[in-house]
């Protein structure tokens, strides 16, 4: 389960830096850098970057003056952001609901990867495996984590006809937002972008159990890694739609940490109390070494039967025997 989320999570941090980088081919100095022609970048170009310049130039000439392409780049930000908020509260609710059951059922599955660890044959692993995906089955739950991929996934090709309609219209990329150039990197936009995701990081580790922040440290600081990273390098017109993002996730946080963990919880012990945790496993299972789990589980389930017929057959002997003594012959 951990080695699965730690997969997805740098899985798709390599698909966002592949991405973002192929985009990044350095330039000639000049006032005009030439405008892409490939496949991929040509028609991302035409049909994404190009009308987001259109947009830009609207916005800015409503506002006026010389922030009018950064006020326009915040905007467009904030309605996307605003757009994928729903969705995004959407995925924190499953993936806070999911953490909440595996949380619930980690007792029954140390014991299967504690089991895991000293498995010699492949019957045995896949047999364990088969338990892990049992004890989540009968509690209703999923062994695959929750990513939330799909809202990286949307952002992606206004990421990419961001960066491109700074980078190849002379206009936006020699504006000025509050005095800081935005066709040029920044490390001021680039540090203030950084700190708004360390601080979404560390709200989304409030309330966490121990165990579980220690778990997800690693993770938690990939958010303002990638942000620093291209940040630095990328014009600051760039960073500043990370900024804006970063206000937009501390919003979202602070939601899901405050209204919809709580909540969540709250469900999730309901839902418990009423319906009890499902006992596939237990440590009885593997104490005799010899004994595959599936055996196990299948004795322990003999045994029981065998002792609910003994307690019936016990029982009907009983009532037979009684009503022997209670007969009285006729005289």
């Amino acid at each position: 389960m951990k080695k699965n989320k730690r997969i997805a999570t740098l899985a798709m941090l390599a698909v966002t830096m592949t991405f973002f980088l192929a985009g990044c081919v350095p330039q000639k100095m000049s006032a005009h850098p030439k405008i892409p022609t490939g496949l991929i970048y040509g028609s991302s170009y035409k049909y994404i970057a190009v009308p987001l310049q259109h947009l830009m130039e609207s916005i800015a000439n409503f506002f006026g003056g010389l922030n009018g392409y950064g006020w326009a780049i915040i905007i467009i930000t904030f309605v996307v952001r605003m757009i994928l908020l729903p969705l995004m509260l959407n995925q924190s609710n499953k993936m806070t609901e999911q953490q909440e059951k595996t949380r619930r059922l980690k007792p029954q599955l140390d014991i299967i990867q504690e089991q895991q660890k000293v498995a010699t044959s492949p019957e045995e692993k896949a047999e364990l495996s088969q338990l892990m995906m049992k004890v989540y089955k009968e509690n209703g739950s999923s062994m695959m984590p929750s990513l939330g991929c799909l809202t990286l996934i949307i952002q992606l090709p206004i990421f990419s006809g961001l960066y491109q309609a700074i980078q190849y219209s002379p206009e936006i990329s020699s504006s000025h937002f509050l005095g800081i150039g935005l066709g040029q990197p920044n490390i001021i936009i680039t540090i203030v972008a950084t700190l708004f995701y360390v601080g979404q990081s560390a709200l989304s580790l409030v309330g966490m159990p121990a165990e579980q922040k220690k778990q997800m440290q690693t993770t938690v600081l990939m958010s303002p890694a990638i942000t620093f990273f291209i940040s630095l390098f990328a014009p600051a017109g760039l960073a500043l739609y990370f900024l804006a993002g970063g206000m937009i996730m501390i919003i979202q946080q602070v939601l899901t940490t405050f209204v919809i963990m709580p909540r969540v919880k709250k469900r999730v012990d309901a839902e418990i109390a009423e319906n009890p945790i499902v006992t596939v496993v237990t440590r009885e299972m593997f104490n005799k070494k010899s004994v595959k789990p599936a055996a196990a589980a299948s004795e322990t389930t003999v045994k029981t039967n065998q002792k609910t017929n003994d307690h019936s057959n016990h029982t009907t002997d009983h009532k037979r025997n009684s009503g022997k003594q209670n007969h009285k012959p006729q005289a």
